[in-house]
């Protein structure tokens, strides 16, 4: 362990530009929190903390006591940079308001899901947080301040609570992994410059929503039930975690693809997942990883939002797979 890079090490020396200051500071809050949360969540069974509140967040989604947990900690840790105007979070109605002795260079926003893929926690499965950084045009931002397309991120990643905790990011620089040492308490650099395989014979996609599908998703996940027999002439396998961190996680270490497509179900919602909490994010680290990312029509990172908790549908992972699957949906 003498000679590997811990994460502050890593970010001194490869941050650049315009944000690189801020940056610094506000990724030292993001990995606090996110090692907060792991330790909340190693100890949610004997705490007491795994079961539902019997409340909703603004999704309709039954919130669990980790999920408020896990939201508490970011707010509270993620204000001590003084560089975050505002955030907002997957779990609440409405932008967060930092406080003014907390935001004296109050430039940029922060976003995040506090713990994505809750509904696995019961049950000992990897969850995650998911976060992005957008500049504001104002140290007291509003709403529209928030609605920014993906490609206007700086910065995007995510923390793994699985079998060990990682946090994966991207300042638009390519994309690297780092694992938390949990005897001294720091994240080092362990997954350089991940790359997604451009081809693969893996998907990840719930297939019990197959008959609310539209016709093209039906036709690739049948061609690739096919396998060796159909005209892709290979098989494939199929996996499927329910934590959009998980899967898209496995995807920057193998290669596949990850799809929650729009189905009759989620039409009138426009989706299943967030634009600005989960597709966002996600996205930038894929494209920045060799990787594609699309609703079928559209790429993610172009959508300008209209809401702050909008839903698109996300096809990502291995560029010729999603091509291919962008073409279906063109046919």
């Amino acid at each position: 362990m003498a000679q590997a890079v811990t994460i502050t090490e890593f970010l001194t020396s490869h941050l650049q530009g315009e944000h690189r200051d801020a940056l610094a500071l506000m990724l030292r809050d993001i990995v606090c929190a996110c090692k907060k949360i792991a330790s909340a969540i190693d100890g949610g069974a004997l705490a007491g903390n795994m079961g539902s509140l019997g409340s909703e967040n603004i999704q309709g989604e039954v919130q669990k006591a980790l999920d408020l947990i896990s939201n508490e900690i970011f707010i509270e840790t993620n204000q001590q940079s003084g560089y975050v105007a505002g955030m907002a979070s997957e779990e609440m109605d409405d932008i967060i308001e930092v406080a003014e002795k907390y935001s004296q260079n109050g430039d940029y926003l922060l976003l995040f899901d506090p713990l994505d893929g809750s509904s696995n926690v019961n049950v000992n499965i990897s969850v995650g947080t998911i976060f992005s950084i957008l500049k504001s045009a104002n140290s007291h931002p509003v709403l529209a301040d928030f609605l920014q397309p993906g490609s206007a991120q700086v910065c995007a990643g995510y923390a793994l609570y699985g079998t060990s905790t990682m946090l994966v990011l991207t300042t638009g620089n390519g994309v690297n992994g780092f694992t938390l040492d949990t005897d001294s308490g720091e994240f080092y650099l362990t997954h350089p410059g991940m790359q997604i395989p451009a081809d693969t014979q893996e998907f990840a996609v719930n297939m019990s929503n197959y008959r609310f599908w539209q016709e093209p998703v039906q036709r690739y996940i049948d061609e690739c039930l096919q396998g060796a027999d159909g005209v892709r002439e290979k098989d494939f396998n199929m996996r499927w975690v329910a934590s959009m961190v998980a899967e898209v996680h496995r995807i920057l270490v193998r290669g596949g693809v990850f799809m929650y497509p729009i189905d009759t179900k989620l039409q009138a919602k426009g989706g299943k997942l967030r634009l600005m909490y989960e597709a966002n994010p996600m996205s930038f680290i894929v494209e920045q990883a060799g990787g594609a990312a699309s609703t079928g029509l559209q790429r993610i990172l172009d959508i300008m939002p209209t809401g702050l908790h909008q839903r698109v549908p996300v096809l990502m992972g291995s560029a010729n797979e999603v091509e291919r699957i962008v073409a279906y949906h063109q046919a």
